[in-house]
């Protein structure tokens, strides 16, 4: 008779899961067993929260949630900032934890923690598995949740006693596609009047807009539509970068040099905007009005608040708009004058002979092919890829501007090598982020990856120091050592540079590609770039007046 331990992994290899994420524990033990009998492999991690990063990551590239498993617990709780990634960046995941048993206890309350309603503000649902003959249904129910829009987590705990309950076979509940509901004609022909009568038309591709069932019909809406088009950080890549119609990307909200054309835009199109992302503009009472595109209804905030809106399956939705509009928008490309300004401001300086944000930028670009992915951790250089990286291929720089937390660059990286095994990843950290998830360079050098792995170093929490500075508080508690990444790397098996010169970045990084397996180059930064160029120059940026 089968254990729910056997029904659990037989579900899960229902849904087309492959590999589990995680570190398990003794309540976990039935399951593992499950798992070794199964095709599933299991991916051992150093650290629960790298095994959420792996399986969210996992989740936003291919559609499918991830999975991971803990222990009951300690092992549980450090799921946590794993799933507040996985909801807030709308990454489908599944996360499966243990407990002690439910009929008895010999151990009392050792180590017992009420994960599951802890897990509730953090998960789309989170709810402990009783039977083993409701297993089925509940990974079933589990994996439709956090697929279904807007994406998620879910978590399910499994008590150590129902996972070695013996019951009779109960079948399994076979994966049915679901479709999602078109936008109304009614809101696609009111859309599509403002967008006609629109002087000065400009689009959005936002966070949404990257969902792997969505971009190719995105693509060819900005094609058929010949309207200019600015991105969010993580809408990035949705369209081709290539286009001719792509005026930069909001790395900031407000007075950055693609905000020329937001100001003068009396029309933005937002495709796929999430409001939990951080704002890319804030409306106002006298600027452009707003079409929200998305799978779901707005979020209305003081700062974002559509006067229409085009709710359902943003592809399907897309192509009924261009029907309504193509060859009809006699304004459509009245902001692309701007583009040529925009551009070559944001690219400035990005060949000098120094370790500026800008050259970093210019140079990693330089070693990346179109389809190459970059996985980004949280810092200041963040805000000059967002800026300076052109994107030409749908998720191949991998940010977080939701949550936003240190620490998923590294593992985010490693899912994609696992996924993508021919492609050139590199993750980008700064030596905080970094050193917050560092021990998973052991599990890289494990799996075989290939993988580079670029650490900016500044010795400090720069974005947070930036601003301190910015703000005139006196320079404290920001600074730090750092271990000699080099032999850091070399002691878990890996191989480390370090970049000694400028004109040597690019020749590193392409000599790590070239070399396989995990290779750590580690590069200083000036930071001075910040001040000059995101407080000094963007401060003496005047708005021009929108035409008349």
């Amino acid at each position: 008779m089968p254990k729910g331990s056997d029904l659990l992994v037989a579900a899960l290899e229902n849904e087309g899961v492959d590999r589990i994420f995680g570190i398990p524990g003794e309540e976990n033990l039935d399951v593992v067993e499950s798992i070794r009998k199964s095709s599933i492999q299991l991916i051992l991690t150093r650290h629960e929260q790298a095994a959420a990063f792996m399986a969210a990551t996992h989740g936003r590239l291919t559609g499918k949630p991830g999975v991971c498993i803990t222990t009951l617990g300690p092992g549980a709780l450090n799921l946590t900032t794993g799933a507040a990634y996985a909801l807030l960046g709308a990454m489908p995941m599944i996360m499966i934890t243990g407990q002690k048993g439910i009929r008895s206890s010999r151990q009392a309350r050792f180590q017992i923690v009420d994960i599951v309603a802890a897990m509730k503000p953090l998960t789309k649902l989170s709810r402990q598995i009783i039977s083993a003959k409701t297993i089925p249904a509940v990974v079933r129910e589990a994996f439709r949740i956090a697929e279904e829009e807007r994406p998620g987590p879910v978590h399910l705990e499994l008590p150590e006693d129902i996972a070695a309950e013996e019951c009779d076979d109960v079948a399994l509940i076979p994966p049915h596609p679901v479709e999602l509901p078109l936008a109304s004609p009614l809101a696609l022909d009111r859309a599509a009047e403002m967008i006609i009568k629109a002087q000065r038309p400009l689009a959005m591709l936002g966070a949404a807009a990257s969902r792997p069932r969505s971009t190719s019909d995105l693509a060819q809406f900005v094609i058929r539509t010949g309207i200019p088009y600015f991105t969010t950080q993580m809408g990035k890549g949705t369209v081709p970068g290539g286009t001719e119609l792509y005026m930069g990307t909001a790395a900031l909200s407000e007075r950055d040099y693609v905000h020329e054309a937001i100001e003068q835009a009396d029309l933005i199109i937002t495709i796929g905007h999430d409001t939990i992302e951080k704002p890319p503009f804030i409306m106002g009472d006298k600027g452009p009005k707003v079409i929200h595109v998305g799978y779901q209804p707005a979020n209305v905030e003081q700062v974002y608040f559509p006067q229409t809106e085009v709710v359902g399956d943003i592809g399907a939705s897309l192509r009924l708009l261009a029907d309504r509009i193509e060859g009809k928008i006699p304004n459509a490309q009245a902001l692309l004058p701007l583009r040529e300004g925009i551009l070559s401001r944001i690219a400035t300086r990005a060949t000098e002979d120094r370790f500026t944000p800008q050259r970093l930028v210019h140079d990693v670009r330089a070693v990346m092919p179109a389809d190459g992915i970059l996985a980004l951790d949280n810092g200041m250089y963040k805000i000059w890829f967002a800026r300076n990286y052109r994107t030409r291929v749908a998720n191949t720089l991998l940010l977080d501007n939701a949550l936003a937390t240190m620490g998923a660059g590294l593992p985010s990286a490693m899912t994609a090598a696992m996924l993508y095994p021919a492609r050139r990843v590199m993750a980008i950290c700064g030596d905080g982020g970094f050193m917050m998830n560092s021990q998973e360079l052991e599990t890289a050098v494990r799996l075989k990856l290939n993988l580079v792995v670029l650490i900016i170093e500044d010795n400090a929490f720069g974005m947070i120091r930036w601003k301190q500075a910015a703000d005139q508080f006196p320079d404290f508690g920001m600074t730090f050592g750092n271990p000699d990444f080099v032999r850091y790397a070399e002691a878990y098996g890996a191989k480390g540079t370090r970049v000694g010169a400028v004109s040597e970045i690019q020749s590193t990084l392409e000599q790590a590609f070239a070399g396989g397996g995990v290779h750590l180059v580690v590069v200083p930064i000036d930071y001075s770039e910040n001040e000059r160029v995101l407080v000094e120059e963007l401060r003496h940026r005047l708005p021009a007046p929108p035409e008349a």
